[in-house]
């Protein structure tokens, strides 16, 4: 760990809420943890209730004072949603226009026509990323599978050839590239920079998702050999519109704010001065606020307007974009609330003991607690925040880009192997019309293969930054 000491930062940080000694204190994180595991996975709790009675129960076994402990709750889940709600409501609008308007069909018909043979599987990948970029993992999902099924049936491709590529593009995006919810979460929580966040997570993505995709397929195709189902799945997206918007014109518009962050990123490292006019443009036009803005109004043009969209149209899809993500809200917000509640009850000092302790690589050990959360809670989502809260304090001091790398590192440990306490398994699974082991044995394997695969690149990376 570089930058300030392990005693400087003890030091630094507010005196926990808590007396509760080290054995004592991680006792209460287990039992708090399995308080949000039992409840989400037996009881069938909805994540905002698990995360929001396992953070009380953190605090009242680690014998915070329940005035302090609902404090740090309510503090955390304010700030947190503060911090990162605006951009995952933008998101999805941007994601729905997309949808709605019927771009996302565009881009990949335009694609596919252009795609043959051997070249269908990284056909197929660059149409997930693409598309994942904007939307949530669900979403996509919904959008991208009656194209693979399409695609096995009149090619007659291998399923698993032609889906584990789009699984694994849809997936990747989610881990480990903003503006998706964990990503935001975890930049917010250690106070990384989204644009090196931004530029590494690419970095990252690209070879994490060839190994993933195309490469892991040839072995997935051999494990499990199984036919497109004959009939499309029951859940379909949207009908498109009646014309839809042209292919350049709906890329543009997907990456323009992933352009414009990264316009911040090389001009925070070009333009030294901060008072440059460059530089102070570059910081509010590549700020996740206004990029994400800027996108959305510009789709309202390239995206609803050239689909034929009138006024009262473009109302309709943006409020239907904002009401699914309220569940999203309120977990990401409980989230934050029990990560800050983690952090005043001095786990944090905690977790800097323990690194210095047993010298683990802080990289290593922000990936295996994702890991860890990630098997119990089955939520990508949890466990990146989760993680973040608890290795908050090694990013203190640490250089712009070793930080972004820990952002990394928890979204990579974040992917972990679903299993059957993950929503994402049933969905693969019914959609692909696969058993449970089939399954464990394409999904799950590819899922841990995109998480060991992305800790490699983010440790290689860290040695060169």
């Amino acid at each position: 760990m570089t930058g300030l000491s392990v005693e400087t930062l003890a030091a630094a940080a507010p005196a926990p809420i808590t007396s509760a000694g080290d054995a004592r204190l991680g006792l209460a994180v287990l039992a708090g943890i399995a308080v949000i595991v039992l409840l989400i996975t037996r009881f069938r709790l909805h994540a905002f209730l698990a995360l929001t009675i396992g953070s009380l129960a953190l605090g009242f076994l680690a014998g915070a004072p329940a005035d302090k402990t609902i404090a740090s709750f309510t503090s955390g889940l304010g700030s947190t949603v503060a911090g990162v709600g605006v951009l995952i409501a933008l998101g999805a609008v941007l994601g729905r226009l997309l949808a709605d308007s019927g771009g996302a069909d565009e881009i990949v018909d335009t694609i596919l026509a252009r795609a043959r043979g051997r070249a269908m599987p990284w056909a197929m990948v660059l149409i997930a990323s693409v598309i994942g970029l904007p939307l949530f993992f669900e979403v996509g999902i919904v959008l991208l599978i009656p194209v693979v099924l399409l695609v096995a049936r009149r090619g007659g491709y291998s399923l698993m050839r032609i889906g584990i590529p789009a699984l694994a593009g849809l997936s990747v995006m989610h881990g480990l590239i903003p503006p998706h919810p964990g990503p935001l979460v975890a930049v917010d929580a250690l106070h990384a920079d989204l644009g090196v966040t931004l530029a590494l997570g690419v970095l990252v993505a690209v070879p994490t998702v060839v190994v993933a995709g195309p490469l892991f397929s040839r072995y997935a195709a051999r494990w499990v050999d199984i036919p497109a189902p004959q009939e499309p799945p029951a859940q379909t997206p949207p009908a498109p519109a009646a014309r839809r918007p042209r292919f350049g014109a709906t890329v543009c518009t997907v990456l323009l704010p992933v352009a414009l962050m990264l316009f911040k990123a090389l001009a925070d490292i070009v333009v030294a001065d901060p008072a440059d006019g460059v530089r102070r443009f570059a910081d509010v036009a590549g700020s996740p606020l206004v990029a994400l803005l800027a996108a959305v109004l510009v789709a309202m043009f390239t995206l609803g307007r050239a689909a034929g969209f009138g006024r009262e149209r473009l109302s309709s899809t943006v409020e239907k974009s904002l009401a699914p993500i309220a569940g999203i809200l309120l977990i990401v917000g409980a989230g934050g609330g029990f990560k800050q509640t983690l952090i005043d009850a001095g786990v944090g000092r905690m977790v800097l003991d323990l690194s210095r302790d047993w010298s683990v690589p802080a990289l290593l050990l922000a990936w295996l607690i994702a890991v860890a959360i990630r098997l119990a809670t089955g939520s990508a989502t949890v466990a990146t925040i989760s993680a973040s809260g608890l290795v908050a304090p090694l990013a203190a001091g640490l250089p712009t880009a070793q930080t972004a790398l820990l952002v990394l590192a928890v979204g990579a440990g974040s992917l972990f192997f679903s299993h059957v306490n993950d929503a994402g398994f049933w969905l693969v699974k019914e959609y692909f019309g696969m058993s449970v082991g089939q399954t464990v044995k394409t999904w799950s394997v590819m899922e841990t293969v995109i998480s060991v695969v992305g800790l490699g690149f983010v440790l290689l990376l860290s040695l060169v930054l």
